[in-house]
Parts: structure tokens; sequence; C-alpha cells
């Protein structure tokens, strides 16, 4: 496993008593308002039932980046344990492994029990903290999956030799066993700079090498949606019947070919900033072309089994019908986003797909039938702009080349496919012979569809990050000077998932914050929690405090005027 040069003495972060299992979700109405935070949102005042228009639904603690952290953990220094360069004779031979789980016991019941260390905070006060070192060198992150048998089922850098792979992975698999049998978790490994991140969801396991210097709840999120999107391919109950009549099965032939799924998954995490705050991000329209769109995508009642149907253009929502009183998570949504525009599906010659897929946040032991047409395909190089968060020079294509088509996707329970066919296909000519389809083409083309920071003209404010709590959807305008090459974007990401992190109490702080106010040499961001929104700004760092107080205000007072367009209100239900 290639990493950063790391000490000799790397600590160990372990839960100090067995995690709650997430509840899966199933179909429901909307929950309230108040449910979509329901974990470290203490600061925010309690909300009214959301309307039936919420599009969005989350379960209380459910949410992608909502995590059950328990405050109290244990900080294991390795120096007492064994030193990072000798863990490699213990993988493979199970009497090694075993002389491992001893020596991590003997120094798990010798060494106190320590709270995650937290900065001093005060609710609802501005806190400074200098974060200097946070633009250090962004190598590339590594991810593992294993079962629990210590079988190798998916490693994010290909060029890995495979002696190498397996040494690692058992090494892994050993020492996640030791707190297994004691009947605990190993959350993650600091080791300097670089942090390791364990997921455990039997009968996989999953980990994340990273050196960014992000908090541990964003590689665990991540970790999160890959085991989603391997949900999305294999189902849970596949799985686990698999597993039951196998423990050593190698899932590698389950996934053969399907690998481009899980690395344009990795490439959209690493920049959407609407995963990173668990929400949609729609495309900006005017608001009648929106409602054009959704009446005419109305399902009607011959059509039978219909779930959702979902019309996307670069990359993002442009309206979302679904059943009356029922709403769809946003992580599903996020899994069929990263489906729909892979490469495989994007490029196929056939003008539109039938796919079987797993909603797992729907249900995780089912398909359902997922009809996409794609009646619109640019050239990525004829595109005038990207999507926001989409960087122009990022290595894989394949993201660049999801913003620049026009999908309809049309989720059914059912499998009368040629009756759904046909209304897709009815329903797409009366798109465009009532010129509807053309405005949505102009507004893409003519970039009405992206606003720039300079729109809003607040002085010395950089970028944002909007919320909306009621909605569930998220908005930001493009990255532009200073952050236009990567490593500055990855760095003021990087910074707004620390705010995030810390307004959320998500790794361990001993309580949720209102406001949280950062100053590096290179700028100033603040995040900033509310009754409707949550907010996460970069502007100069020359500006006082009272100047990032205003500007947020000012960015608040843009948005609401801008909702119609930004946001997806009131869609039609059927």
């Amino acid at each position: 496993m290639s990493s950063p040069s790391r000490p000799a003495t790397p600590s160990v972060v372990a839960r100090a008593s067995p995690s709650r299992l997430p509840i899966p979700s199933v179909l429901r109405p909307s929950p309230s308002l108040s449910n979509l935070h329901a974990h470290g949102q203490s600061s925010a005042p309690s909300q009214p039932e959301s309307s039936a228009s919420s599009i969005i639904g989350v379960e209380p603690n459910e949410g992608i980046l909502v995590q059950d952290v328990d405050t109290e953990a244990e900080t294991i220094d390795s120096e007492d344990v064994v030193a990072v360069g000798q863990l490699d004779a213990f993988a493979g031979d199970a009497e090694a492994k075993k002389t491992l789980r001893d020596q991590l016991r003997k120094t798990l019941n010798h060494r106190p029990s320590r709270e995650l260390p937290s900065p001093s905070r005060k609710r609802g006060k501005q806190v400074e903290i200098t974060l200097d070192d946070i633009d250090s060198k962004y190598s590339p992150r590594e991810y593992f999956v294993l079962t629990d048998a210590g079988k190798p089922v998916f490693t994010s850098q290909t060029e890995t030799e495979s002696d190498s792979l397996t040494s690692t992975i058992g090494v892994m698999q050993a020492l996640i066993s030791v707190f297994i049998d004691d009947h605990d978790k190993l959350r993650c490994i600091n080791a300097g700079n670089t942090r390791i991140v364990f997921l455990q969801r039997s009968p996989l396991y999953y980990a994340c090498v990273s050196s960014w210097g992000e908090p541990e709840s964003v590689t665990r999120s991540h970790l999160e949606f890959l085991h989603l999107q391997i949900l999305s391919i294999v189902t849970a109950s596949q799985l686990r019947r698999i597993f039951e009549r196998r423990t050593n099965f190698d899932l590698r032939r389950l996934l053969d070919g399907t690998e481009t799924f899980l690395h344009s998954m990795l490439d959209r995490l690493e920049f959407d900033l609407a995963m990173a705050t668990s929400s949609l991000h729609c495309l900006r329209l005017d608001p009648m072309v929106r409602k054009r769109v959704a009446d005419t995508l109305v399902p009607t009642s011959k059509v039978k089994d219909i779930l959702y149907v979902i019309l996307i253009a670069r990359g993002r929502v442009v309206t979302l019908i679904r059943p009356k009183k029922h709403s769809i998570h946003p992580a599903d949504i996020h899994i069929l986003m990263n489906t729909v525009h892979n490469p495989s599906i994007y490029n196929s010659p056939a003008a539109a797909s039938w796919i079987p897929i797993c909603l797992p946040k729907f249900n995780p032991n089912g398909n359902v039938n997922a009809y996409i047409s794609f009646f619109q395909r640019d050239n990525p190089q004829e595109a005038t702009t990207l999507s926001p968060g989409t960087p122009q020079s990022s290595p894989s294509v394949n993201v660049v080349d999801a913003d620049v088509g026009t999908a309809l996707v049309c989720l059914s329970g059912g499998a009368d496919f040629d009756t759904i066919r046909s209304w897709c296909d009815g329903v797409t000519q009366k798109l465009a012979n009532e010129g509807t389809l053309k405005l949505l083409s102009d507004c893409i083309r003519s970039g009405q569809s992206e606003y720039a920071v300079a729109e809003l003209g607040i002085p010395g404010l950089r970028h944002f990050v909007y919320k909306s709590r009621a909605q569930v959807q998220v908005t930001f305008p493009t990255f532009e000077d200073p952050y236009e090459n990567l490593t500055d974007r990855r760095r003021i990401i990087t910074l707004y998932q620390v705010l995030h992190d810390a307004i959320h109490a998500k790794s361990g702080q001993s309580e949720t914050l209102k406001l949280q106010y950062i100053r590096t040499e290179k700028e100033s961001v603040m995040g900033w929690i509310t009754q409707p929104f949550e907010m996460y700004i970069a502007l100069s760092p020359r500006l006082p405090k009272s100047a990032v107080i205003g500007a947020a205000n000012a960015v608040s007072r843009w948005v609401k005027k801008e909702e119609g367009r930004l946001f997806l209100k009131d869609a039609p239900v059927f």
C-alpha cells in the first residue's frame, strides 16, 4: 500500500463501544424538516412539517454524512504494538495474525481511554483557527475493498502489484479482526499526516488512505458511497446468500467489468459538493421552463408501476416527478446519476437502455428497472462551460462527458418495458414539438444555467456553498480565480469539509456549532447554520470578521431572491 512517508509511531483510533447499525430506508412520506439533520443540530430551532412539495427525504440519523460517532474513543500508539514496517510479516499467516491480535489486545488493556482531541469551543461564537498546513500536497487517495475472509475485491490504484495488494489486504484484515473479536470496531489509524479510515459493512470491509487533512467523517462518507455503489450492482441479499454459502468467495468474479462505476464514483466524490452535503444539485433554470418540462413528464394513469421520472442535464437535475406523499433519498439519486453517466451507458450507440439497478436507500435487497433515454448528447469539446465543481483538467474524462448530456430516466418496479418505453418516447417527442427541449438547450448553451460569484457583487467574496434545508438542495457558483487549478480547488473543498464536520460534530466533538470561522494565509472561510439554511463561504483573508458576516448575509439575501431558478420547488406529483 503506497502512501506518504509515515513515522514509526502511528496511532489507532477505535470505538469504545459498538455502534448502532443503520436502518435501511424505504419508500416513505416526506419527513418533517426537523428530521433532515436530526443528529448534531441542537443549535437550530425546531422546524414545522415540510410541505408535500419536498422531493427528498432523510430519515433521522440516516443521511450519508450523518453518522453515529461516539465521543469517547481510544488512541493506541503503535510503538506499544508493532511498527508499521513490521506488519507485512503478518499477512497471510494465521499464527502470525493471532500473534498480532494478542499484541493489540495487550496494548488495549493497558492504555487508558482518551477522548478525541477537539479545540475548546463556545456554542454560537466565532472561533478562529489557524490551518496554514491545509495546503499540503494532495497525493491520490487510495481505496480498498476486501471481504471479511481477507479476499481483495477492489482497489483504486490499478497499477498496484498483486503481491503488494495481497500483503496490504492481509494486514488490514488482521487489524480489523482484532476489534471484531473484542466486539468492537476499528475506525481509523493516524500516522502523522496520513489517516487510514475503515468502514465495516459485513461481509465487506472498506478502507481509505488519505493525507489531505480532511476530517475522518469525509473519507468515511466516501466509503459509504463506495459501499452503496457496490450494492447497486450486487444487492445486500445477494451478498448475504453468497457469503453464507462460501465465506471465501472471490467477489471480483461478480464485479468484473463494473470497476468503471466505482472509479467514476470516486472521481465524483472528490469535487461534488452536493454529495458532500447529502443534497440535490439542480440545474439553474427559469421556473417557467422547469414547470413546462415537469408538466409534460407527469405519467398518465395508463402507465403502471412507475416510481420516479427524472430529467437530467449537465449532470444536474432539471426536474423530478414522484408519487404523491413520497420522497427519495439523496444518496440514491447520486448512485443513479453516477450509473447513468457511466461511459458504458453514456457512450452506448443505443439511444436508450434498460438497466436493473438497486437503490440501496429505497430497498437494499431488490432491483428496480431504469429506462435511460439520451435525447441530447453534446460533443464535450463543443460545450461552452462545465458543470460547477467539475475540474477542467480532471484526469477523468468520464466526469466531463457526464456533464454535457441530457437524459430522461424512468424508474419502474414492474417489467412492462414496452409500455414505459412507448410513454418515454412520446413525452420526449412532445417536449421537442412544443419547443420546450429547445428552450432547455438554449439555456444550457448560453451559460444561463451557470453563474459566477461576480454576479452577486459582494466585495471580497470568492466562493460559497448554500444548502436549503427545507428543499435538501444545494447551490454554488462556478470555481474561478483563485480556485481554477486543482490544488487550490482541493484546498477550498477540504476547508469546507472541515467546517461541515465541526458544525455537525461528526468526528467526536463534544457539541455542535452554529458558527465556525477559519482563517488561513490564502483565504478565510466560515460555516453557518440557521433554521432555513446552512452556508459555507470563502473570502479574502484580509477582510475583518464583520465583513465576513456581512457577506454571508448578502449571499443569503441573493439566494432568497433567486431561489425560484436555483432550486426545484413545487414539482408535480402523481
